[in-house]
């Protein structure tokens, strides 16, 4: 083994210093041991010092590096201790003398035995933020936590200051003083008020404390506060109805059979502090050929700015037919915004397109004689019909209590009635018409068990409202809402339909007291409860009316005891992430401690809620089974009145029903579920009611169809006994 080319002398091995004073500088002699001529440098190690994160120097060599020495001359170099090794140290320490040249490519090593005693020297301020994330939405107030210590033993007056945000965000300042004893450690918090508006956009600012004492370093920390979105996005026509051709002119042949496009002007407009990027697709509510029309949008993926409009064109281009009557093209624009995290209104149009022909005639024979055989397979004597009355997806359906008559809603922001008779018999009228149109799509409805006179309607914005569903002119009752933009999910009468419940987008239930409904509409909830996750649905269970289930996002579900305010989780089997929902849930009218569930991976669960409704005990998970619907989403599922059979629907256009025995298992006959209906388009809500001999299930699918279905009950099972 080669001998070592550098020799390293320190006189004193042992020595004592006082920080901050005068003679704390000691000799280091380096010898070139080589037979080369090299240059010299050496540096300190201390014993559990750790440089990088101390960010200043604790002691100082002259010179900082030798000039080159030839072989067995020697140099001297004089250490200066300036700082303890360690900020607050004091006491015996070890350090590491280590002297390298870069010639040479060795280095050597001695270990000197220091005694630091307390002066005058200086410390470092420790800052640390305890949040891991920091975030704020408009108009609200956040918190920045700064967690500081002290670890010299001098009392220090400490200046703190948070610098690189707007200072219009801090109402008291961003510049806080205070004293801190030795060894002491405390919280200061910067309060900011973020503004709605260009200087508070949604994006991540960083951010920088500086600290600064009188008896040390000043130190500096980054953090990082975002800024969430918040506000809303919204389209709108100038006009919704448009001609081909514009203008009628007769000069030139040309002209006369031209088809110069229709033109609408829209706008979309970004009430919002996130920019929004947004291009647009059109639908022929009426056909799913896309070549019957062409459409161009100018300009298109345009870059909308917060708080900012644009203005854009929509050129539709049909070809007119050479005879006939004018006709109509019914289109869907659907306005893709880039981020969803903000809200949009009316992010889907309904517009409408006149097309004349080029020669306008009569009623021709053969036009009549097929219209004539057209004329039951496009009324609405046939369910099946190509123009379904909804012109968007049915959100909700429900039958009333003698199951005569079903209520559906939709996001066409329509309530249609329904002759139950006239679904199941061929040639009879089903369509009983509107029953009511509001200004925002309708989430969910809700017939008010006592009478089944009254329903309840969810709106997209927030607003319940309550309709008269018996009466001739279909007036509204009563409009009340908590919070705008907060999207109803859910309705639950109780069954003396005294008190409404409203489950809202937010995370948000609230109780509405409905007992002066006529004389003295409610204005505010009675009672509001606040959870963690959106919600997606809700429904009473148990026998006394006095716990509401409540499951959305994250795959959670809880029972929330409205008297006793009381919250039980019930641990769902499939664990979910942000994108995982529970589209719905339901409990039987008879059998009000039975549960189903349902989510968007395709996973339906019975539950027994006797045990954990009456103790502390868990609830029971009777069954659940996975892929109930091919592995697609179920968006929906209804149980019969005594809890024999669970209808559901789901994302692969399937409408289902499944048998169940006393205990809410899956009869062994039939543990896949029976299939009672296929359609192309997603089925969005199911319902289900029990006839003499037949279970008559509805489902409303996702392009706007309510359809009707009809199995046997089966009473040998053991189960349908009534």
């Amino acid at each position: 083994m080669a001998s070592n080319q550098i020799g390293l002398e320190i006189p004193q091995k042992e020595l004592n210093f006082k920080v901050g004073s005068s003679g704390n500088s000691f000799p280091v002699v380096v010898i070139n041991d080589s037979n080369q001529f090299a240059s010299f440098q050496i540096e300190l190690i201390a014993a559990g010092a750790n440089t990088p994160e101390i960010n200043y120097e604790w002691y100082t060599i002259s010179p900082d590096v030798s000039v080159k020495i030839p072989p067995g001359d020697l140099v001297e170099f004089m250490v200066s201790i300036t700082e303890t090794p360690i900020a607050g140290f004091s006491g015996i320490m070890n350090i590491t003398v280590r002297a390298f040249s870069i010639e040479l490519r060795q280095e050597n090593r001695e270990i000197l035995r220091i005694n630091l005693q307390q002066g005058a020297g200086r410390s470092l301020i420790k800052l640390e933020i305890p949040s891991q994330k920091l975030q704020g939405i408009p108009l609200d107030i956040v918190e920045i936590p700064i967690l500081i210590s002290n670890p010299s033993q001098q009392n220090t007056n400490v200046t703190l200051s948070c610098l690189d945000l707007p200072e219009s965000w801090f109402l008291r300042g961003n510049t806080q003083q205070f004293q801190l004893k030795p060894g002491a450690q405390l919280t200061a918090s910067f309060i900011c008020t973020l503004p709605f508006d260009q200087d508070a956009i949604a994006k991540v600012y960083p951010f920088t404390i500086n600290s600064t004492h009188t008896n040390g370093l000043p130190s500096q920390l980054q953090g990082n506060l975002e800024v969430l979105p918040k506000g809303s996005l919204l389209l709108s026509f100038s006009s919704k109805l448009q001609i081909i051709p514009a203008k009628k002119s007769w000069k030139f042949w040309g002209e006369f059979w031209a088809s110069s496009p229709a033109i609408f002007d829209l706008t979309a407009e970004n009430n919002s502090n996130l920019s929004q990027q947004v291009d647009f697709d059109v639908e022929n509510v009426n056909s799913k050929n896309y070549e019957d029309f062409s459409f161009e949008v100018i300009p298109n993926n345009i870059e909308v700015a917060p708080f900012s409009k644009e203005y854009l064109t929509l050129e539709i281009n049909k070809a007119r037919p050479w005879l006939g009557q004018a006709k109509k093209l019914n289109l869907l624009v659907k306005a893709n915004w880039q981020d969803a995290r903000v809200n949009t209104i009316d992010e889907l149009q309904a517009i409408e397109v006149i097309i004349k022909p080029i020669v306008s005639t009569g009623v021709l024979i053969f036009l009549f004689l097929l219209g004539i055989c057209l004329f039951g397979w496009l009324s609405d004597f046939n369910p099946d019909n190509p123009f379904p009355p909804h012109k968007s997806m049915v959100t909700s359906i429900q039958y009333d209590g003698s199951g005569n008559k079903v209520l559906s809603s939709s996001n066409d922001r329509t309530i249609r009635q329904w002759n139950v008779a006239g679904l199941y018999q061929p040639f009879t009228s089903y369509d009983l018409g509107i029953l009511t149109e509001t200004k925002k799509a309708i989430r969910t409805i809700r017939y008010r068990p006592v009478n089944n006179d009254l329903v309840a309607a969810g709106l997209e914005n927030g607003e319940i409202q309550i309709l008269d569903a018996q009466s001739s002119n279909k007036r509204l009752l009563a409009a009340f809402s908590s919070q705008n933009d907060d999207r109803v999910f859910g309705l639950e009468y109780t069954l003396d339909g005294r008190n409404l419940f409203s489950g809202h987008g937010s995370g948000t239930v609230l109780r509405w007291d409905l007992q002066n409904l006529f004389t003295n509409p409610p204005t505010q909830p009675s009672q509001t409860k606040k959870f963690d996750f959106a919600i997606n649905a809700i429904a009473l269970v148990g026998q006394d009316d006095s716990t509401l289930a409540i499951a959305g996002r994250y795959n959670q579900i809880v029972l929330w005891n409205w008297v006793n305010n009381t919250v039980k989780t019930i641990p769902y089997p499939v664990r979910g992430g942000q994108d995982d929902y529970i589209q719905s849930i339901n409990a039987p009218d008879r059998k009000r401690n039975l549960l189903a569930t349902a989510d968007n991976q395709g996973y339906i669960a019975v539950w027994d809620l006797s045990t954990c409704l009456q103790s502390d005990r868990p609830c029971q998970l009777i069954e659940g089974w996975q892929d109930a619907h091919h592995g697609k989403a179920v968006r929906s599922v209804a149980f019969s009145s005594q809890g024999c059979y669970l209808v559901s629907g789901g994302d692969d256009g399937e409408t289902k029903i499944w048998t169940l025995n006393p205990n809410g298992k899956r009869t062994a006959s039939d543990i896949n579920g029976k299939s009672l209906q296929k359609t192309n388009s997603p089925v969005s809500s199911v319902a289900i009611h029990l006839a003499p001999k037949d279970i008559l299930v509805l489902s409303g699918t996702n392009e706007g169809r309510v359809l009707a279905q009809k199995t046997e009950r089966l009473p040998k099972l053991g189960c349908d006994l009534d």
